[in-house]
Formats: C-alpha cells, structure tokens, sequence
C-alpha cells in the first residue's frame, strides 16, 4: 500500500492519520504544496489524502495547486482508489466533483456535535467512527473538533454522511472508496493549541474540552484509519 498525503500548509499536516500509517509501516508520501512540490502520477499510488488549510478552494488563482489537487481526486476516483478529504481538502473533493463552496452563516471553531445520517448509519467506515470505543454502542451524535468557515453542496451521485446546526454538509461519500469530512478527524491534542493560540476564540474553554473529549475522539478515528484503510 502507498499513500500519497497533499498539505496545503505547512502546519496543518496528516496528524493522528500520520501516527497511524507510521504504526502500520504502511508507505506515504507527503507533499508540500506551499512550497511548490511536483504532484506525482496518481498510478503510482492507491490512497490520497488531502488536508486542511485556512485559504479557500476558490482561491485557486493564488494557490494553483489547488487545481492540481482537484485533478488528483477525478484521477484517483476514476481508478476507483481510496480518497479522503479534510476540511479544505473535502472543499476541494466537492469542487472537483462539481459541487459549489461558498462561505458559511459563521464560523464553526471548537468542538460541536455532528449528527449522522441514517445512510452515514449504515456505512461500514461511518459506524466505526459513531460506535463509541468503550462503550461499544453506536452515538448518532457526537462532538467532533471544527475549524472552518466555509462549506460545500454535496455533489450529484454522493451521499450525506454527517451534518451539524450550523453546517449541514459534515460528510459525504462518493461511490465506495471516497469520503469527505468538514470536520478534524486527524487533529493531534497539540495541534489543537497550536492553530488556535492566536484565534479570537475562548481558548480556556476549548482547552478543558479537549481535554475531556480528545482520548475517546481520537479512539473514534483510528477505528475509521483501521477500515478505511483495509478498503479495496
């Protein structure tokens, strides 16, 4: 298994994605885009993620590997390979399937709750990330760590997976092999006080959350890694 990782910014890397590749020694590849790395050919690979990033997927005109990256996923998709997108990196799954985004009623910053749908309730990788990892019980609604201000419509032929109140588009899947989520999935405790020390934010409070949340969140994820990448 090969996995190609595109960052769109330096800070904003694979994170808990990243530790679980590294503990299954399974290969990866990372590319810097912000420092104009040359995009790969897409045979060479079977997964490709794509990360977050504070710029909009339509400012492509300033950040032309955003097209780039687009280009990837019709590619990937088209090969019937595994694609995940997070945050900025579902806007560009979203766009790429010619979906639009656009700017959201407010930002979405801390932890909130998502709400799964019924067809996110009977998708195989989406029950492992709601089934709770010590209970064992399936939570339809959970809180997952946001940062974003944006969003998308989910494209024709894919399927919601997860909304939230502010933002109804959380998730998507398109065709077997291909999810988007809004929110972090793959956020690292630090990370979280790393991107918000300077946000206009209560930090306190953001802080005592993730402390409270973060073991069991992140339990959730490596649930999902553990099927999403066992997939095809």
């Amino acid at each position: 298994m090969s996995v190609l990782i595109c960052k769109n910014i330096e800070t904003e890397g694979p994170g808990t994605i990243g530790d679980f590749l590294n503990e299954k020694n399974i290969t990866c590849t990372v590319l810097e885009l912000s420092k104009s790395a040359d995009i790969p050919d897409a045979a060479d690979f079977d997964t490709l993620l794509m990360m977050g990033g504070p710029m909009s997927v339509n400012e492509d005109d300033i950040y032309p590997y955003i097209k780039k990256e687009e280009s990837l996923v019709r590619d990937f998709i088209a090969r019937d390979k595994r694609v995940l997108g997070v945050c900025l990196g579902a806007q560009i799954m979203a766009k790429a399937l010619g979906s639009r985004v656009y700017k959201g009623a407010e930002q979405e910053i801390g932890w909130y709750d998502i709400d799964i749908t019924e067809e996110g309730l009977r998708d195989n990788l989406i029950a492992r990330l709601a089934t709770h990892p010590q209970k064992g019980d399936i939570w339809r609604k959970f809180k997952v760590f946001h940062w974003h201000g944006e969003t998308f419509d989910i494209p024709n032929g894919a399927v919601r997976m997860a909304s939230s109140a502010l933002y109804p588009n959380q998730a998507f899947r398109y065709g077997k092999n291909a999810y988007a989520f809004q929110f972090h999935i793959e956020v690292q405790k630090a990370m979280v006080f790393e991107w918000l020390k300077n946000e206009a934010v209560d930090l306190d409070k953001i802080k005592a959350e993730t402390e409270e949340l973060y073991n069991v969140y992140n339990a959730r994820a490596y649930k999902f890694y553990e099927l999403f990448f066992q997939t095809v």
